[in-house]
């Protein structure tokens, strides 16, 4: 007698068989899953949306096609979650992680509570379309929210050993420039296409800040990586922590700054909130943070221009790989074009302090 083996149920590339029995040996509900369906976003990461036992659930892991450090990134986003349950900084619940990849065949991955929101880039619900005020208070509760994470006590909440703070800063110029260089070796991308890097440079490592207290920072904090509430204007949580690290929490501050109405690239980073308008400007943005905050603010100019720096090299790389025949070329010049109005504004910002 011949048995028919029951095919392998897999969405999103996710092994929804091997998930249910991992979570049957964690405990986590019982019976099929079902509803399964991706998570859209700007991330590469997968992200999977599933109810088991009438419980809603979030997995993610990282891309289809690993990269070396995928499985890295998602057990550093799942510590990360750990330590920020207790603090005020919104963030989505972590439920249970799987450090071992051979459960989904090759991926580390977590489940998280799902977050009751909207994302700015991609959905702006009609009260927020309609009203300038209500707007200005969603940009406003962004600010708290990133206000919250600075005084997140990296050490009380077990993230003592998460990053290397000492030298993080003399090290930031240095290690971009490697990664620009990382650049110029694929073949396709024979010189540096973005204006005014040795300049860039050249004031950055001249102006160190030498006096600055440690803390735990996002990496990537622009209004596309936040939901907001639906109910009142307010962050939900704060999302893609795979950027994240013990350093200067003023480099997220300069982040924000950085990529706040930038011109001709408001896809990256606000979306459908910045075409709509009527938000704050970028110096009522800081005033909001300095109310919240001890953090001397003095040289924030220079991390301004330390995350256009930054930012503008990781952007530059999907150009440089575009035109190796690496990644689409559409995705690859519009990054391009965002790299370029990132260093113009860092080098304004330069012109200004001279």
């Amino acid at each position: 007698m011949t048995t028919t083996k029951k095919p392998q149920l897999v969405v999103h590339g996710v092994d929804l068989d091997a998930l249910t029995r991992w979570m049957d040996q964690e405990g986590l509900g019982s019976g099929p899953v079902l509803a399964a369906a991706p998570v859209g976003g700007g991330t590469q990461n997968i992200m999977l949306r599933f109810v088991r036992g009438g419980r809603s659930f979030i997995l993610r892991r990282g891309p289809e096609h690993l990269r070396p450090g995928s499985n890295a990134v998602i057990a550093r986003e799942t510590r990360v979650l750990r330590a920020l349950a207790g603090t005020d900084v919104p963030h989505a619940r972590l439920i249970a992680a799987c450090t071992d990849p051979a459960v989904l065949g090759d991926a580390a991955f977590y489940l998280m509570e799902p977050v009751d929101g909207f994302n700015a880039g991609l959905e702006l619900p009609a009260a927020a379309a309609g009203t300038p005020a209500l707007r200005r208070e969603l940009a406003f509760s962004f600010v708290d929210a990133l206000a919250a994470l600075g005084r997140v006590d990296h050490v009380a909440v077990g993230l003592a050993d998460f990053g290397k703070p000492d030298g993080f800063l003399d090290r930031q110029t240095g290690r971009w420039l490697g990664e620009l260089n990382t650049h110029l070796a694929l073949p396709g991308y024979h010189r540096v296409e973005v204006p005014y890097v040795d300049e860039v440079a050249g004031w950055l490592s001249a102006r160190v800040p030498t006096d600055w207290q440690p803390g735990l920072i996002h990496g990537d904090f622009h209004a596309c990586n936040v939901m907001f509430r639906r109910d009142v204007p307010a962050v939900a949580a704060v999302v893609d922590w795979e950027m994240a690290t013990i350093g200067d929490p003023l480099l997220d501050l300069g982040w924000l700054v950085a990529t706040w109405d930038l011109p001709g690239a408001p896809d990256e980073f606000a979306g459908l909130l910045t075409r709509a308008g009527g938000l704050p400007t970028a110096d009522e943005l800081v005033a909001r943070y300095a109310a919240q905050s001890d953090r001397d603010l003095t040289h924030l100019d220079w991390y301004v221009v330390l995350a256009c720096f930054k930012l503008g090299i990781i952007l530059e790389g999907s150009h440089a790989r575009a035109l190796s025949g690496l990644a689409p070329p559409e995705i690859g010049n519009r990054l391009h074009t965002t790299a370029t109005r990132l260093f113009e504004r860092a080098h304004t910002i330069l012109d200004g302090a001279s």
